[in-house]
C-alpha cells in the first residue's frame, strides 16, 4: 500500500520542529489529511561505567508534567545534518559531563513514525572519564547519576523510567547482548 502526497502546507514552525499537513491519496482512492512533525534526527546514548553502572539523566518534561530518569539523548537543531557519532559524543558530555573512549553504534529506530519522521541513532559508550558538562539553558535543573542494571530495572517497574526512547534503547541493548 502506498500513500501519494497531493499537496503540503506548513502549519507551524519553531527552532525544534515544524508541523505540516499533507493532502494524501491512499492506494484505494480515499483522500485525506496526514499531519507530519518534522524534527532533526537525534542520538540516544547508553553510557556504561567500568563497574557496569549505567549513567542516566533526570529532567522535568513539561508536556507530561514530571521529572523522570532517561538515557542521555538529544538533537542539534542548529546542525541537523551533523554526523550521528559527533552528536552522540556531544550530547553525552553536555548532559552528563562524561566523555567516552569506546563507542558502539547499536542501530537506529523511529521514535513515533505514525506522525514523526525523526530517527534515533542508538549508541553504547564505555571507557567513561570526566569531561565538561555544558548544558543548554533549557536543561537547567537536569541531574545525572549512575545506577546498576538491577536498579534501572526496578526504576522501570516503579514508573520512574517511562520514556519510550530509554525503554527501547535498554531493551535493544540487552537483546543484542544476548
Amino acid at each position: 500500500m502506498t500513500i501519494k502526497q497531493l499537496s503540503s502546507k506548513l502549519v507551524y514552525e519553531n527552532r525544534w520542529m515544524s508541523l505540516r499537513e499533507d493532502e494524501v491519496r491512499f492506494s484505494g482512492g480515499f483522500e485525506g489529511i496526514y499531519s507530519v512533525v518534522d524534527k532533526p534526527d537525534f542520538a540516544a546514548i547508553i553510557p556504561i561505567h567500568d563497574d557496569g553502572r549505567i549513567q542516566l539523566v533526570q529532567q522535568y518534561r513539561y508536556p507530561v508534567g514530571g521529572r523522570f530518569w532517561e538515557v542521555p539523548q538529544g538533537a542539534w537543531e542548529d546542525s541537523p545534518d551533523v554526523d550521528p557519532f559527533a552528536l552522540a559524543a556531544g550530547e553525552l558530555e553536555e548532559e552528563t559531563g562524561y566523555r567516552a573512549t569506546e563507542w558502539e553504534k547499536l542501530g537506529q529506530f523511529y521514535n513515533s513514525y505514525g506522525f514523526l519522521n525523526q530517527t534515533c541513532h542508538l549508541f553504547v559508550a564505555r571507557g567513561l572519564s570526566e569531561g565538561v558538562m555544558n548544558r543548554e539553558e533549557t536543561e537547567a535543573g537536569m541531574e545525572t547519576a549512575a545506577f546498576t542494571y538491577e536498579e534501572v530495572l526496578a526504576m522501570i517497574k516503579s514508573g520512574e523510567i517511562p520514556d519510550s526512547v530509554t525503554l527501547s534503547a535498554l531493551g535493544y541493548w540487552r537483546m543484542m547482548a544476548g
